[in-house]
């Protein structure tokens, strides 16, 4: 069964932040010559967890799809790329993903596979993936602060951080939450998130948009100082 593995890592030193914002374009030769890796991103972030459209120099992330959860956890903790990852940050987190749905592409290419047919089971991971057409950016970026203000006080969410490809067209975010009814009601519910939603669509902001949903498989290392989904993946088996 597929796993996607995404690595954060936070950077503190100058030295250290120029080295992870130089990899972004030179450590995909070494990620996809990683033995069972197959779609392959580098991605930086933004400033704040979510939505803010400003750039973050001290964060950076690695999101790679692999054949096996085993495979994945191997790789990662071994393979010479992650590991020059993990001494230039002063902090990283992997989290590890089995896919359970997914709609639309990504560079023309869907790269998750849903096949297994699993079922979604708590902590559940959502990614969204868009490509902002460059004329519809600022109506976009009007709405992204209120969507960050409201994604912070979400009682159900354990983990969230905005990334991207390109600053302000190529966006990503991803967020873990503790049940189904916690992200349901943020999507289609709350005013801010649900009307930026439907003038997406109607407003054709995108030119291209993916939308994945995950099951949390496994997860290692910390964030702001804690293990985000300590005491929660304790509860649930993982899949064969």
């Amino acid at each position: 069964m597929q796993t996607v593995s995404l690595s954060v890592f936070r950077f503190s030193r100058p030295g250290a932040m120029h080295w992870a914002l130089w990899m972004m374009p030179l450590a995909m030769p070494a990620l996809r010559r990683l033995p069972g890796a197959g779609f392959v991103k580098t991605l930086g972030s933004g400033i704040g967890e979510s939505f803010i459209p400003v750039p973050n120099f001290s964060v950076y992330a690695v999101l790679v799809t692999w054949p096996s959860l085993e495979h994945a956890r191997r790789q990662v903790a071994d393979a010479p790329i992650f590991r020059r990852y993990r001494a230039q940050s002063a902090e990283a987190f992997t989290v590890y993903l089995a896919p359970v749905s997914a709609r639309g592409r990504w560079d023309g290419v869907e790269p998750f596979d849903c096949s297994s047919g699993l079922a979604p089971a708590p902590p559940h991971a959502i990614l969204t993936r868009a490509s902002i057409r460059p004329w519809k950016a600022p109506a976009f970026w009007r709405n992204a602060p209120r969507i960050d203000r409201q994604t912070a006080a979400e009682p159900g969410i354990l983990f969230k951080r905005g990334l991207g490809e390109l600053p302000w067209i190529r966006q990503v975010t991803f967020s873990i939450w503790t049940d189904m009814a916690a992200m349901t009601e943020f999507a289609y519910r709350h005013p801010y998130h649900r009307d930026a939603a439907r003038m997406a669509r109607t407003g054709g902001w995108f030119s291209e948009e993916l939308f994945a949903r995950f099951r949390v498989t496994a997860a290692e290392g910390t964030w702001d100082g804690q293990a985000p989904l300590d005491g929660v993946l304790s509860r649930q088996a993982e899949p064969a």
